[in-house]
Order: structure tokens, then C-alpha cells, then sequence
């Protein structure tokens, strides 16, 4: 009897660590997915600024000075910075898609590999776009060296600087977590923060739309094109409210009260907002290409591939994996 009483406070005590175990392990997972979604819209976030200066660069009056082989590259610079946000959004997808909310290894993992992927576009852009400003300052010389210089500075601190510090196998390091239940508070957050991730790349796309039709250089542009232009400007603007649309419910018919209802309600307008905005994307990617390379072919066949990879790295692949799961996942 005795033995036994004196067991009881230890019996406790290790029921006590088994049950925060767990609860630090689900814990500890939901951080790291909210880590990983923070970090995405950082980057994105820097991908919204050279983006949009790519797009406005077309339509300046020294553009056309440029020499032809200057402009395609401009062209190309602008579907790396495509290829890069596909890649910074797809992971918010794949979470209110596949996972419906929920956290889980493969979706923190699918947001680590997505944004390292999209690291490389970002830095070929970027110094691409370096390259453009100073070829029309100094020349080709200072262009060509200075684009370089900063794509290897870039390529070093992203990539090259993560193997420095810490050479062992990310992989082999990973202790796999534990997946629970991931409370509906985690979930609408999660929810809101998909929202901030996607919304940057509408920002940048309606600032540039709505400015540039004050250009002399708009004005040059054919019927079809402005036509074109007017076109993705209401697609954009239908991404953004679309994307307001989820705080304002939380905050004004919610009271800022977590519900599975709002949950629900506002993953479908996070997961419906990228239909406009890649229309507008492409329908904006066909008037800029057309224009910097002076041919519609080129540039109707840069849009459609910009489509088809904004559709099918945002719907297509996420409703694959997700008719792919077990029905009990």
C-alpha cells in the first residue's frame, strides 16, 4: 500500500510530461508552418517591388532606346518574377486545398522547398533588372558586371551562405512532430496570414495598372492591348477585394470571433481570389511583352505560359494531391 502510494506522485508527474510532450509537439509544429508562411510573404513582398518596376519600366520613355536584345531580356526578367511569386504562393494553396487549414509536415516541408526553388527566378530577375538600369547609365560593360555581381551576391547569401553555416543534412536533422488537430484560432490565423502572402502580388499589379494608363506610351498602345489592359485591371481589382474581403468579415459581421463558419467563408475567398489574379497577371504579362519585344506572338505566347504555370501550380497540382489522399486523411 504503501509502495503504491509512493508510486502515484511519479505516475503523475510522467503523465504530466507526456501530455505537454505532446501538446509542445503540436505547438511546435504550428509555429514552424506560421514561421514558414511569415517568411514567404517577406519574400514576396520583395518580389511585389521588382515586379512592378519590371512592368512600369516598359512603358518609360527611354525603354525604347533600349537595344532589342535588352528588351527581351526585360521580357524574361518579367516571367522569372512570375515563375518566383507561382512558386511563394502555391504553398497557401496547397494548405487551405490539401490540408484544409490544417498543419502538417508535408505542407511545412512543401513551403521550405517551395520558397528555396523560387529564390533562384527572384535572383536571376533581379539581376537582370540591375542590368537594364545600368546598361542605359554606363553601358554594357558596367551592365553585364554589375547584373552578374549582384545575381552571385544573391545566389551566395541565399544558397551558398545556409551550406556554410550549416552543412549537415537539414533532412536528417528534422525531428518529425507529432501531427494533431490544429485548433481553429491557428487555422484562421494561418488563414489570414495566406491572405497577406497572396495580396502583395495584386498591390503591385493594380499600382502599375492603374498609373500607366497615364503614359504617353499607353496611349501608342493598340485598341486590343488597352482592351486587354482594362481587362486584367478589373481582374485584379476583383483579386484584391476578394482578398480585403475575409478581415473585414472577421472584424465587421464576426465581431473578430473565431467560428468554423468565418473559417470556412474565408478560405473560400483566399482560394477563389487567385482566379482573377492570375488572369490578371497574364493579361498584363501579354501587354508589357508585346510591347518591350514590339510583337504580339511573343507576347500572347508569354502570357499563356504564364497561365498555364499560375493555374496549375495553384489548382491543378493542389487538387491532384488532394483526390490522391486516402479518403480518412
Amino acid at each position: 500500500m504503501i509502495a503504491r502510494t509512493r508510486g502515484l506522485p511519479s505516475e503523475r508527474h510522467s503523465n504530466v510530461r507526456a501530455i505537454s510532450a505532446q501538446g509542445g509537439s503540436e505547438a511546435d509544429l504550428g509555429r514552424k508552418v506560421k514561421t514558414a508562411l511569415d517568411e514567404t510573404r517577406l519574400l514576396i513582398l520583395g518580389a511585389q517591388v521588382l515586379f512592378g518596376f519590371q512592368l512600369n519600366a516598359v512603358f518609360q520613355d527611354a525603354f525604347a532606346s533600349l537595344a532589342q536584345s535588352t528588351r527581351l531580356l526585360a521580357c524574361a526578367g518579367q516571367l522569372l518574377m512570375v515563375i518566383a511569386i507561382a512558386l511563394l504562393i502555391a504553398p497557401s494553396m496547397q494548405h487551405q486545398i490539401v490540408e484544409r487549414g490544417s498543419d502538417t509536415m508535408r505542407i511545412h516541408g512543401v513551403t521550405s522547398l517551395f520558397a528555396g526553388v523560387a529564390l533562384l527566378p527572384f535572383g536571376l530577375s533581379l539581376g537582370i533588372g540591375l542590368y537594364i538600369v545600368l546598361h542605359h547609365l554606363y553601358g554594357p560593360p558596367a551592365a553585364l558586371a554589375g547584373g552578374t555581381t549582384f545575381f552571385v551576391l544573391a545566389a551566395f547569401c541565399w544558397y551558398g551562405l545556409g551550406v556554410i553555416v550549416n552543412p549537415h543534412n537539414r533532412m536528417q536533422r528534422m525531428q518529425r512532430e507529432q501531427e494533431k488537430p490544429t485548433p481553429l484560432s491557428t487555422k484562421i490565423d494561418q488563414m489570414l496570414v495566406e491572405a497577406r502572402i497572396i495580396i502583395p502580388g495584386g498591390q503591385a499589379l493594380l499600382g502599375f495598372q492603374l498609373t500607366v494608363t497615364l503614359t504617353r506610351a499607353f496611349e501608342q498602345l493598340p485598341a486590343s492591348s488597352k482592351l486587354t489592359h482594362v481587362a486584367a485591371l478589373c481582374a485584379v481589382a476583383v483579386a484584391v477585394i476578394l482578398l480585403m474581403t475575409p478581415p473585414a468579415l472577421h472584424r465587421i459581421s464576426f465581431a473578430g470571433e473565431d467560428s468554423v463558419s468565418f473559417f470556412r467563408l474565408g478560405s473560400w475567398f483566399v482560394m477563389a481570389a487567385p482566379v482573377p489574379l492570375a488572369l490578371g497577371i497574364a493579361g498584363d504579362l501579354y501587354v508589357a511583352s508585346a510591347k518591350a519585344a514590339e510583337s504580339t506572338l511573343l507576347g500572347a505566347a508569354i502570357a499563356i505560359a504564364a497561365f498555364i504555370l499560375l493555374a496549375g501550380l495553384w489548382y491543378a497540382l493542389p487538387l491532384f494531391l488532394r483526390l490522391r489522399r486516402p479518403a480518412d486523411a
